[in-house]
């Protein structure tokens, strides 16, 4: 397809990444509409509202919309919609667009230049940090997110997606099912190279066809570009960044960006970044790392380097990436995260250890069942490095989206094979209720709960919940 058509049907419109070019394609006059098995569920009544307000027409996810006369002209769908969806079914003959399609099409008529930003870990906060900076320093950019960001959040929008003023649309660019690959960007950020999805080997693999395409710019970590070499950036200016002590002030001939004096504590979190102190959002490494990240993309635009601090250092954050949920009647912290992947839960953990001189409780309630088992191994080695004797990680049964599924292992299961090496510090527990009856018996002042996992937003309300000033 060379163009978006004038009236398109999002399949599962209510996900974060479908709702955000919902949102795109009605700012852009197109006639928009979209179903989801979600649509009345409470918990994701923030994003169906968004839709709705901004003139998104939401349907049943029963095939109602191709009842009607004027059918749409192409159905938008993600890896994740299965072929018997009763939209598929009744919209037989009606073309179809992938997500990531659908928004290279969508920016194409925009017309705006693509930043994209990607990945294995950090990418949704980057894309909301650097789009806001941009907007703090007057470039108004537009942005396409797979989070919710705070600063872009209003009654018409969800705040996965704003539409700007400037030439820049940033973007979160989704290497899980390497559709990053279906468009080429003007400017390019690669944070990392984890194993949500594919072996490291193969995603270096992508990493580097993504790069080869890319026009203008891109920043990455050194340790990305050690592993994906000059090749596929000598045609680009180059920034890259760092958080270790040591590292040189150039690698291959580019720039290095560090991050130094990093201290965390339950009321501040600070750094130096290239000499300049900044106030970071939340504690963390790699909130450090990410700050680096942004001020050099900012700086490879033309912003210099103080004001692309002080920009950066404005950051108001993203729904559920370290939200402080609150704290019970009897001093514990509880924090909400959309940790689902090693690195990022680890990440969480060890913010968590930062800012709690007592335990951490971590409880993870697994996206899926073969991400619960493409985790598994690596899960346990991470949790073997990275608990201390008195925290505790904790599984709830795996969240089930629907679609296909072999419903293994399941999270019981999975902790009974952790426990014989970790012994009390790992937990199942069936039901939320249980979960909040171990936290009360064994958690005291000082101590931190994080709740995790992706795709399920009621989690963020248990947070809240367990938080309440009348329990515990």
């Amino acid at each position: 397809m060379e163009q978006i058509p004038e009236s398109i049907h999002f399949v599962g419109v209510g996900g974060i990444g479908m709702s955000a070019l919902a949102q795109m394609a009605a700012s852009l006059g197109i006639k928009t509409s979209g179903s989801d098995r979600g649509a009345n569920a409470p918990e994701n009544q923030r994003i169906i509202g968004a839709l709705k307000n901004c003139g998104v027409k939401i349907y049943p996810q029963d095939g109602s919309r191709m009842d009607e006369p004027e059918k749409p002209q192409a159905l938008i769908y993600s890896t994740a919609i299965e072929e018997d969806n009763p939209d598929f079914a009744k919209g037989k003959g009606i073309p179809r667009l992938h997500r990531s399609e659908a928004m290279k099409l969508l920016v194409e008529r925009s017309g705006k230049q693509i930043l994209a930003v990607t990945g294995s870990c950090g990418k949704t906060s980057v894309t909301a940090w650097l789009a806001e900076a941009l907007n703090a320093c007057g470039k108004s950019p537009s942005m396409i997110g797979g989070g919710l960001s705070n600063c872009f959040t209003g009654p018409a929008s969800a705040g996965n997606y704003h539409r700007g003023t400037g030439e820049l649309c940033v973007l979160e660019a989704d290497e899980s099912d390497k559709s990053l690959l279906n468009y080429s960007a003007a400017h390019a950020l690669v944070l990392n190279i984890g194993t949500d999805h594919y072996s490291k080997e193969e995603l270096i693999q992508v990493f580097q066809t993504f790069l080869s395409a890319t026009k203008e710019t891109a920043v990455m970590s050194c340790e990305v570009y050690e592993a994906l070499g000059e090749d596929c950036v000598k045609h680009l200016q180059v920034k890259l960044f760092s958080t270790m002590s040591d590292a040189p002030d150039q690698m291959g001939g580019h720039p290095v960006l560090k991050v130094t004096d990093y201290q965390a504590s339950a009321g501040e979190v600070t750094a130096k970044i290239g000499g300049y102190p900044i106030k970071l959002p939340a504690p963390g490494i790699h909130n450090a790392a990410n700050a680096a990240a942004v001020i050099c993309m900012l700086e490879l635009l033309g912003i210099e380097r103080e004001k692309a601090v002080e920009a950066a250092a404005c950051f108001s954050g993203v729904w559920r990436r370290f939200d402080f949920a609150g704290t019970t009647l009897s001093g514990i912290r509880v924090y909400d995260d959309y940790a689902h992947n090693v690195e990022k839960i680890q990440s969480c953990i060890r913010a968590a250890q930062e800012i709690t001189d007592g335990r951490v409780l971590a409880i993870f309630q697994p996206h899926g069942f073969a991400p619960m088992r493409f985790m598994r191994d690596e899960l346990l080695v991470m949790l073997k490095e990275t608990l201390r004797e008195q925290d505790v990680f904790a599984f709830l049964p795996v969240y089930y989206a629907g679609g296909t599924a072999s419903f293994t292992p399941t999270s019981e299961e999975v902790a009974a094979g952790y426990a014989g090496e970790l012994s009390d510090r790992i937990q199942y527990f069936a039901v939320r209720p249980e979960a909040e009856e171990w936290l009360s018996r064994n958690l005291r002042r000082g101590d931190t709960t994080v709740v995790m996992g992706a795709r399920d937003n009621s989690l963020s309300g248990w947070a809240k919940s367990i938080s309440r000033p009348e329990k515990y």
